[in-house]
């Protein structure tokens, strides 16, 4: 059986705790990897190979830094199949998508590559006689990052790539359920001449993340995931003095008012709501429908719903692979087996869904829930699976209030022909992300990734601006520098004596 190795200090490491944990192949239902879970032991050695790499990369030339990510983006680039068909063989996802989260990372090592521009500091001449004030940025030391199973390599594109051309020396913790596309990443990057220690990854489970959380060597801490897992991230990391970016689940919601066009919406309603499985969390799972557009919106979407085809990831033909566990999809399942009794219309339920040949496998098929009140747990909940549910309203001010409700504030969206509408809801919405007429606004890598309330916790989004102002920390110089011409007597400097 294929065993998954730490990599630190710019090598393989075997396991050492004895600990192993399995990797499914979600298509199959069997178990293809142990992936070694690291004890508090082997976290310390990965810190410590970071800490030492920091001292002469946190004073390396910012030519140096991106040359060696120039290199690095052209090897990503040349490799994007091989990273894409990890995904696959250990998330499920099919190979378009996987293909698309390779993109989507490479956007923020591309940013990582122009970050000359981004830590230029500031300069005030003159603030009083012979004095000048400058603000600069610096890099905070070793930064750690914990990522989810849902993108195996995009989530980790978008923190080490800027942390490293920062500065900054990096300990990646990925997901224990798809970790091989990480360590390709780390080998991508020694090859591309990264040196040792700058970038490691360590496997675990809550063992190495507590780990992380406390270490005195580890300066601040990215991560993505569910919101109870954020906000323990954000407390215990504080806590310990760390600066923390804690991005959490979500609940996105799609307004579409009576004069959208319906075609289009039912189109963006199926590819966000059910892309990549729905295990995402830009994911459309929640419709509101207003006026008297829901039947006719309802019967769009269930008509293109029924005819996504679901199987391997490896198969060309397939648009929507398994989930990721067993037990994931069981959970998912039930939010539709029980929603009925919750009030909901059952438009479609995929819960009995099954792929020929691969009986086995993780499979749930595609449920939309019509009619679903805000106290169902379909709706309250983030159900990270391919279940779109469908509320309706009267007016635009009742979807605003009933989105605005909701504890989550990541990403939503208005489909709407009427410019004003969406003028007033991209500044009434309380969520961080907005898309007019885009149904998964991810914004661009120069621009900043990260919602509002229980989606996100701690101050700097991740990625464009914030991401950098977060892997850097300001610090304001003022000098005054005597004028040459007061030299005392007998140092002669070339410059004529004023009195």
């Amino acid at each position: 059986m294929k065993t998954v190795s730490h990599w630190i200090g710019g090598k393989s490491v075997e396991g050492a705790s004895g600990n192993w944990g399995p990797v499914t192949d979600p298509a199959t239902g069997a178990v293809t990897t142990q992936v070694a879970l690291a004890s508090a032991e082997e976290v310390d050695t990965a810190v410590a190979a970071a800490k030492a790499a920091y001292a002469t990369w946190g004073t390396s030339s910012l030519a140096q830094r991106t040359s060696i990510l120039f290199r690095y983006r052209a090897l990503l680039d040349a490799r994007r199949d091989d990273i894409a068909a990890l995904i696959t063989a250990e998330h499920g996802k099919v190979h378009s998508d996987a293909l698309g989260e390779v993109a989507r990372g490479l956007e923020i090592v591309e940013l990582a590559c122009g970050i000359t521009t981004q830590l230029k500091g500031e300069l005030s001449t003159q603030v009083s006689s012979r004095v000048d004030v400058a603000a600069i940025r610096q890099p905070l030391g070793v930064v750690a990052g914990i990522t989810p199973f849902n993108f195996p390599a995009m989530v980790p594109m978008w923190m080490f790539p800027l942390a490293i051309a920062c500065g900054n020396t990096f300990v990646l913790k990925p997901s224990e359920k798809d970790p091989s596309a990480a360590v390709l990443l780390a080998e991508l990057a020694a090859e591309a001449g990264l040196p040792d220690g700058v970038l490691n990854v360590v496997h675990g489970d809550k063992v190495a993340v507590d780990s992380l959380l406390a270490h005195p060597d580890v300066a601040a801490v990215s991560f993505v995931g569910s919101t109870p897992i954020a906000r323990y991230i954000h407390t215990t990391a504080s806590a310990n003095g760390k600066r923390v970016q804690a991005l959490g689940g979500a609940k996105n919601h799609m307004l579409v008012l009576p004069d959208a066009d319906l075609d289009a919406a039912a189109d963006a309603a199926v590819s966000a709501a059910y892309g990549s499985a729905g295990e995402r969390c830009m994911a459309i799972s929640a419709v509101v429908a207003v006026g008297a557009i829901g039947d006719d919106l309802v019967a769009k979407i269930r008509e293109r719903a029924e005819k996504i085809v679901i199987g391997p990831g490896t198969d060309p033909a397939s648009e929507m692979g398994p989930l990721i566990t067993k037990a994931h999809r069981d959970k998912v399942a039930s939010y539709v087996t029980g929603a009925a009794a919750q009030g909901a219309d059952v438009v479609l339920d995929g819960t009995g869904h099954t792929v020929d040949g691969y009986e086995d496998g993780h499979w749930i098929g595609l449920s939309l829930l019509d009619k679903v009140s805000t106290d169902a747990d379909a709706y309250r909940d983030e159900i990270f699976g391919p279940v779109l549910v469908v509320l309706r309203t009267e007016t635009y001010e009742e979807g605003v209030a009933l989105i605005n409700s909701s504890p989550f504030g990541n990403g939503t969206a208005i489909f709407t022909r009427d410019g004003g509408a969406a003028r007033r809801f991209q500044l009434e919405i309380e969520a961080g992300m907005v898309g007019v007429n885009v149904p998964i606004p991810v914004p661009v890598g120069y621009h900043s990734f990260g919602g509002w309330k229980d989606s996100l916790f701690g101050d700097h989004h991740i990625y464009g601006n914030d991401g950098v102002h977060f892997y850097t920390r300001g610090k304001v110089v003022t000098t005054r520098w005597p004028d040459p011409a007061d030299a005392p007597t007998g140092v002669d400097l070339g410059f004529p004596r004023n009195h």
